[in-house]
């Protein structure tokens, strides 16, 4: 039992340094998975594109196969002794040692493996890690100001990613010899690119470590660690019985975000790669991309935050998907480098607002002593359809035989979660709840 539920009023300084971890985390994501070091594994590590393409796309999914396995009783594992802060900080250790571990990362297939086995895991830890740290969330905000907070996490997330961009371009990708001498001999210039990146996050995932509240149990589990965690399991198992029976709004919220939140991944995932093969973008311009996409889409969330709280998410939800929908489009027709860039950007913006007012939505039906349950449940469905997303996007490629014919397929995919999320009411999971508690 808690004896500690969600404080009053999170300060301004337990806000901020939450948000810090997803300016510090931005050097997962933007640096190492979209924009420099995996495009670097598929192009100058392995034999060739394709071969490092596919063996990545398979790494990919056995690291989402283990996050979908194991992260709802990890985030269980954390609720039931109110060590959120603690496990955030301990898998948040294990992605920065994966980043540095790219270091020794040679332009050659014979590192191939290691660097799909250090990005699979960082995959995987990082997922574990935003479980934990989403459960925070919980405990700082309240129902007034969640979707502001979620917002302004999101959009902090944008802006590290873009001001490290910025960074490492000025500093390490572009000149001849960049920082600490980082030029193109043995993949010396992504391999730097890497290390910093760990610095980046490590510094900046300390704020948080500090600063973020700690919840207090009075009857902490005991036992052995594997028997409680198979126990979890069972938990979770029946958990996902009783939504079945008695929260059907949740668990169609569940479905329905895994999959727009799949789409959405996608947008950025294929960003890049229709950027260079249509429209001819060199290694620089997208760096260039993703500093403007991160621009939008951080700004895009921090506004859409004070809809949020007053509209409520799924009207967020709802519109920045339709607005996707319309603003894909013109990629299926225009091979033009000005059109993609209208296109990219629009996108962009509405992609953070989607995604912060999907994680604001769970927030606010979601108990404090179930936050690390029902994130562990948000990753794992998210993860149980990663792979619809790219299948639709290549499906589409060998029907029209052309490749941004691949924006068809990720658009299918968004329409589709748009039509799940419509008949969703977010209300109604929290009256299950309080019905369920109150039983």
């Amino acid at each position: 039992m808690q004896t500690n539920p969600r404080s009053p009023v999170g300060s301004r300084s337990k806000i901020l340094s939450w948000a810090l971890w997803d300016w510090g985390s931005a050097s997962f994501n933007a640096v190492i998975i979209t924009f420099v070091f995996a495009p670097y594994l598929t192009k100058s590590v392995a034999a060739t594109e394709e071969a490092g393409s596919s063996a990545l796309g398979w790494s990919t999914a056995a690291a989402g196969l283990i996050i979908a396995l194991v992260a709802p009783a990890a985030g269980t594992r954390a609720d039931s002794g109110g060590r959120h802060k603690l496990w955030l900080g301990v898998h948040t250790g294990i992605v920065i040692l994966t980043m540095f571990g790219l270091f020794f990362v040679r332009d050659s297939p014979d590192y191939l493996w290691l660097g799909l086995l250090l990005i699979a895991m960082g995959s995987v830890f990082f997922e574990f890690a935003e479980v934990s740290y989403n459960g925070i969330m919980v405990r700082i905000t309240q129902p007034d100001n969640v979707g502001k907070v979620s917002g302004f996490g999101w959009g902090m997330g944008y802006a590290g990613g873009l001001v490290l961009l910025v960074i490492l371009l000025v500093l390490v990708i572009q000149p001849e010899v960049g920082l600490f001498g980082a030029g193109d001999e043995g993949g010396m210039r992504f391999r730097v690119v890497a290390a910093l990146s760990a610095v980046w996050f490590a510094i900046f995932a300390l704020p948080v470590l500090l600063a973020a509240p700690s919840a207090k149990v009075a009857n902490p589990s005991s036992g052995h660690p594997i028997k409680a965690f198979i126990a979890d399991y069972g938990a979770l198992v029946r958990r996902l019985v009783r939504m079945w029976k008695e929260e059907h709004q949740t668990l169609r919220f569940f479905i329905a975000s895994a999959v727009f939140r799949d789409g959405l991944a996608a947008i950025f995932a294929f960003a890049g790669v229709l950027a260079a093969g249509s429209y001819g973008f060199s290694p620089a311009e997208i760096i260039v991309l993703g500093v403007a996409a991160n621009v939008a889409a951080g700004t895009g969330a921090m506004i859409a935050g004070y809809f949020d709280d007053r509209l409520g998410p799924k009207s967020v939800i709802i519109t920045g998907l339709i607005i996707i929908l319309i603003g894909g489009l013109p990629i299926l027709f225009s091979d033009t480098a000005a059109v993609f860039w209208v296109c990219a950007l629009v996108l962009s913006f509405c992609v953070g607002p989607v995604q912060a007012s999907s994680r604001s939505f769970l927030a606010r039906i979601t108990p404090p002593e179930r936050a690390g349950e029902n994130f562990g449940l948000y990753a794992t469905t998210g993860r149980a359809v990663s792979f619809l997303g790219p299948a639709m996007f290549a499906v589409s490629i060998s029907i029209f035989g052309f490749q941004r014919a691949g924006t068809l397929g990720i658009l299918l995919v968004l329409f589709i979660g748009l039509l799940l999320i419509i008949p969703v009411r977010p209300d109604a999971p929290r009256r299950s709840m309080q019905a369920q508690d109150g039983g």
